[in-house]
């Protein structure tokens, strides 16, 4: 079997356009206060949202400050939903009462959902934060009094990466439209009317040679230094008039913001950078267990490829791709004609069935290319998404004698055919091949598409609208046009580790980083090896490291290690079904970090009210420590964190796109400039 195991090589053309469909505006569902759809609920307002986020240390912490406003004459619930952000821990959920911020304590879901009910129906102040699978986090509070204010905060915690070169950092407003029964039954409020502010500070011990904001012009940047960057956005209200469902007069209101596009940060280092490892920790003083956050960046040794392969193509054409459809039909196209004459291809469309475009393969002469573009304009997406079928159909009539991959583009959730995620597991097992996919939309099944990924030792791409399609373009590019490492394995000896985190790595592709969670116990001198194969060949990698006695100035890797465990479980409950064993070890892991999981929500009451009940205030503690950490750091400058200079484990510098360090080659230059013009003009037929 040669399927992309032959010298672990790809071929990259045909991936590249296929993202040009981001570029294309759709009318997506948007974070945003939630009003019954039959419109008898009186609708609530979000005067204000502060958003504050800080980059440092290789994770991000984000600050949702919001004030929700009653217009009418009688009490009200608010119920505020916004996109679970990828690998988002929400670890503290706030509500002022009495003029007093009263933090939330984590219960076992239905357990929490009571104890808010009850004081509901009581009258008295009360929040819930819950988490609808991999969806939406959503908020309630009650009751927002009569012409009165609200005040909430939220806060979650997740891992900062950098991939080949470049970060990002996703604020996600876009819901994505695929949720059926939530839209039949809500509609949103996605209007901030007074005032929207968005400020992110960064810092980093390794240079920063650029940082911009995609689609946000009004954005102000602020160069410190080559470490330390401002990014500050802010809105105040202006009037819009437009005419609301049912209403004969236009309604004129106050707009400070729309809630509705994702605002998406890049950040790219400066060239020639080291490779490295580097390592975060806390361990309080006295504690015989430490955490730790181990993230390996490796030198630019993974050689570029050049020959040929098949590609398998499969769309979704389903209703939720209505308004993109056009574009990626557009980027099939240009991907076609960047094959070489060797290269062969077939097209599958999936929606509520699965059916072959090509009759099998078809070599890319430019005849082919024509014909099937122009019938694949002809397709009107609608139905359902029937995923399975569709990775069925792509995988047959592979040949053993030729390299093959499978681009799998959907931004929907399977919910036509077979659905468990265990049997698209065993599916992909019936062959060796790598699946290469590119999520759309925040509400995508991502548990699933990652698995997927996951167990071929292919690569996901999450991807947001409001993405910069350059740098998406040239992330893609280089994980196919190089070799990747596959099997690969840490290990950690001279000081005692364990509960690592992930607990299978499987590949690593060009530019992409490694981090590893763990605890450890002990202090002293460790002995890392890396190892794994590329092209069938072993490589390894060593390095010593020291592990602190005592460390205090990132207590948040705590909660880190914790959900990238807990993420885990998930993964097997998905793969294999809940069981109560695994339910019980989410929960338990969650109730002692003070997290939000499928299994635990986050509950505010009055401070009188958690005493009666006996509720402790583990949460609160966890975050006073954790608020004095992030003040102190607020006052230091970058940190370095590198654990390898004394015995570097890389001897290459990092991986970055071509034309110097991060600056595209002019033959890329050459192609991106029809495609943006494509999309331009497509983006005008919209406006």
């Amino acid at each position: 079997m040669k399927l992309m195991t032959h010298k672990n090589k790809v071929t990259a053309l045909p991936v590249i356009p296929l993202l040009v469909n981001l570029l294309l505006p759709t009318a997506a569902e948007a974070a945003g206060l939630l009003t019954p759809a039959d419109g008898q609920t009186p609708a609530l307002e979000i005067k204000t949202q502060a958003v504050d986020v800080v980059l440092e240390d290789g994770y991000a912490t984000t600050k949702v400050e919001q004030v929700f406003h009653n217009p009418n004459g009688r009490d009200l619930e608010a119920v505020y939903s916004f996109p679970v952000p990828q690998h988002g821990a929400v670890a503290e959920f706030t509500v002022w009462i009495d003029g007093k911020p009263v933090t939330g304590e984590v219960l076992e879901k239905q357990k929490a959902r009571q104890v808010y009910e009850a004081e509901k129906a009581a009258g008295r102040e009360a929040g819930l934060t819950e988490k609808d699978e991999y969806r939406t986090f959503d908020i309630r509070v009650s009751p927002v009094r009569a012409n009165q204010d609200t005040r909430i905060r939220l806060v979650y915690l997740q891992p900062a990466h950098v991939d080949t070169n470049i970060g990002r950092y996703v604020y996600p407003l876009e819901e994505g439209g695929v949720d059926g029964h939530k839209l039949a039954f809500w509609t949103a409020n996605k209007n901030v009317t007074q005032q929207f502010s968005f400020n992110l500070r960064f810092k980093s011990a390794y240079p920063i040679d650029a940082l911009r904001l995609p689609n946000q012009p009004n954005a102000v940047i602020n160069r410190k230094n080559a470490s330390e960057w401002n990014v500050k956005l802010e809105s105040v209200a202006s009037t819009a008039t437009s005419v609301e469902e049912g209403a004969t007069t236009p309604v004129t209101q106050s707009v400070a913001y729309t809630l509705d596009k994702d605002i998406v940060v890049y950040w790219r280092h400066q060239a020639g950078l080291p490779g490295s490892v580097d390592m975060v920790t806390y361990k309080p003083e006295g504690a015989a267990r430490g955490t730790f956050m181990l993230t390996v960046t490796p030198g630019d040794d993974l050689k570029p490829v050049t020959e040929g392969s098949d590609w398998i193509f499969v769309l979704d054409t389903s209703g939720s791709m209505q308004g993109k459809y056009a574009t990626l039909a557009d980027g099939v196209q240009r991907a076609l004609g960047n094959m070489r004459a060797n290269d062969r291809f077939r097209i599958v469309l999936f929606s509520s069935s699965a059916q072959e475009l090509t009759s099998g393969y078809v070599n890319a002469t430019p005849e082919m290319i024509k014909y099937y573009s122009n019938e694949l304009a002809k397709i009107t997406p609608n139905n359902g998404t029937d995923l399975f079928s569709g990775l069925l159909k792509g995988m047959n009539s592979i040949e053993d004698d030729r390299t093959t991959a499978i681009v799998l583009v959907t931004d929907g959730v399977a919910n036509v055919g077979e659905t468990q995620q265990r049997k698209f597991i065993d599916l992909l097992k019936t062959k060796d091949i790598r699946l290469f996919t590119f999520v759309m939309g925040n509400s995508a099944n991502t548990p699933l598409l990652e698995a997927m990924t996951r167990h071929s030792n292919g690569f996901a791409l999450s991807i947001s609208n409001s993405d910069d399609i350059v740098g998406k373009i040239l992330e893609a590019t280089s994980k196919v046009t190089h070799e990747s490492m596959h099997d690969i394995n840490v290990s950690i000896s001279g000081v005692k580790t364990g509960d690592m985190q992930p607990k299978t790595i499987g590949s690593l592709y060009h530019g992409q980083q490694l981090t590893l969670f763990g605890h450890y116990w002990g202090d002293g001198v460790a002995d890392v090896r890396l190892t794994g194969k590329v092209s069938g060949t072993p490589k390894e990698y060593r390095t010593q490291i020291t592990f602190p006695a005592a460390a205090i100035s990132n207590p948040e890797v705590e909660r880190l290690w914790a959900y990238a465990a807990i993420e885990s479980m998930m993964e097997d409950i998905h793969d294999f079904g809940e069981n109560a064993d695994t339910k019980q070890a989410v929960t338990d892991i969650a109730m002692e970090y003070g997290l939000v999981t499928d299994y635990t929500s986050m509950v505010v009451v009055r401070d009188e009210v958690f005493e009666s009940l006996g509720i402790q205030r583990s949460n609160k503690k966890r975050l006073e420590v954790e608020q004095i950490a992030q003040q102190n750091r607020a006052q230091q400058a970058p940190v370095s964190h590198r654990v390898d200079t004394q015995q570097p484990m890389f001897s290459s510098s990092r991986a970055g796109h071509g034309g110097g360090g991060g600056a595209m080659g002019s033959w890329m230059l050459l192609m991106l400039v029809p495609l943006l013009w494509s999309a331009m003009q497509r983006k005008k037929q919209y406006n």
